[in-house]
Formats: C-alpha cells, structure tokens, sequence
C-alpha cells in the first residue's frame, strides 16, 4: 500500500502545474496606435491561450498564445480588408500571431513577467510581457514596434502617417486560474 501511494504522488508531482481554460466570452484583445498623431484603437475578435500556471511556482508556468490576424477590426469593414492585405497582416500566407513563453518570474504579488518569443508574419522577436493575475484574469500591455514584423509595408513603412509603436493590451479571462 506505501509502494502505491508513494507512486502516485510521484504521479501527480510530474502532471502539469494547474492548467486553466480560457473563457473568450470574457476576453479581449486590443491594441493602439497612432495614425497621424490621432490614436487609434482595435481589436481581435478570434485568439486562443493555453495556461498551465500555479502562483506558487510561476516558474514551472506555461503560456501559448495566439491571434487570429483575420478576424482583426478596426470598425470599418473597408479598413478591416485593408489589414488582411499582404501589406499589413498578409493573413493569407500569415494567418495568426503566436506568443509562446521560455520563462516567468514573480516581480511582486499577482505580478510577473512573462519572456517569450512573439511570431507575427513569419519575424520572431523576444519580449518580456507584464502582467497581473487577479480573480481569475491575466491582463497587461507590451509595446512592440510594427516595423520589426514587417506590418505596414512598403509606403506604409513611412512612421510619420502611421506610427511604428503599437501598444497591444489584453484581458484574459480564465476558468481554474
């Protein structure tokens, strides 16, 4: 009987750290730039995480992330198929976006840092994204530089019509975080 309970705890120590469900309906993914100094904001309505977390050894953590660039909008369907072109998002040769984690680190209580490698038209870059976990949501921003992922190419490369820094911001709702 000790043999068994020894084996299964040994079991249960090498099983993920708490895997989570993310809850799109309570989700969002924004981000923000600057078109001739006038801000202005979208979103992803289509993006899918996959979470193994537990605050007691964020370390141990697993994030994957990814976007759907063609179900990006802005409001307007005419500026929607203007992103979707190979100039932008190229979303038939680059149809998502991934993020996925090499580390996290606790910086304070519900705060960590999350370092990975984000993929967007086939350029990968290293980034460390902040965020804060509270009642069951991971949110925060990351500043990239749309430039770096060749989105807006071509005589949209010009930053003084459409600014090369981009805050994208996220709140992702989760199921047993």
């Amino acid at each position: 009987m000790t043999k068994l309970f020894a084996s299964l705890l040994l079991a249960a120590s090498l099983l993920p750290a708490h895997a989570a469900t993310l809850q799109p309906e309570k989700s969002d993914v924004a981000f923000t730039f600057k078109q001739m100094g006038v801000p202005v904001d979208g979103r992803f309505k289509k993006f899918e995480a996959q979470l193994d977390f537990d605050a007691k050894k964020p370390e141990a953590g697993k994030i994957a992330f990814t976007v759907d660039l063609g179900s990006v909008s802005l409001g307007d369907p005419s500026f929607d198929k203007e992103l979707a072109a190979p100039t932008w998002f190229d979303t038939k040769r680059n149809g998502k976006a991934t993020f996925v984690s090499t580390g996290i680190k606790a910086t304070g209580p519900g705060k960590y840092d999350v370092a990975g490698k984000l993929t967007i038209k086939g350029a990968a870059r290293d980034v460390v994204v902040p965020i804060t976990v509270a009642g069951g949501v991971a949110s925060g921003s990351v500043p990239i530089k749309r430039l770096d992922f060749k989105i807006g190419d071509g005589e949209w490369a010009d930053t003084s019509i459409v600014a090369n820094d981009v805050t994208v911001k996220f709140k992702l709702a989760f199921a047993g975080l």
